[in-house]
């Protein structure tokens, strides 16, 4: 028993830090599309510099998460997730609706599949 002790330890740890890591990234996915819902809104009522305002908050507290995110998750995901964001504020900036729209819904299902790489499940462990 003495020796198999400091595995289920490290066995236990591991699980409670993939846990804890598909909650917080669940959580932090959510704000941030909800952020993006409130700047679609907001570009759909016409207000463009308060929807770029809103996108501009949501990419700033997107980038406090950045170094985590990069360690906890696939580089690619992130990056593309950087790259919409990006664009967003361009066609924000050029008050294209249709494009802006798109481009947010894009950003939206990207943070989606985001949150749904790291949550602890069955079809992600196989």
């Amino acid at each position: 028993m003495r020796g198999t002790l400091p595995p289920l330890i490290l066995l236990a740890g591991l699980l409670a830090f993939a846990l804890w890591n598909g909650g917080r990234i669940a959580d932090d996915t959510a704000r941030w599309r909800a952020q993006l819902q409130q700047a679609d809104a907001l570009a759909q009522s016409g207000s463009w510099d308060s929807s770029a305002a809103a996108l501009a908050e949501s990419h700033a507290d997107w980038n406090k998460s950045q170094t985590y995110l990069h360690v906890v998750s696939q580089h690619s995901a992130v990056d593309e997730a950087e790259a919409m964001y990006r664009r967003c504020q361009a066609f924000a900036a050029a008050r294209e609706l249709s494009e802006f729209q798109a481009e947010l819904a894009g950003l939206r299902e990207q943070l989606r599949l985001l949150a749904e790489m790291e949550q602890f499940s069955i079809r992600n462990i196989l």
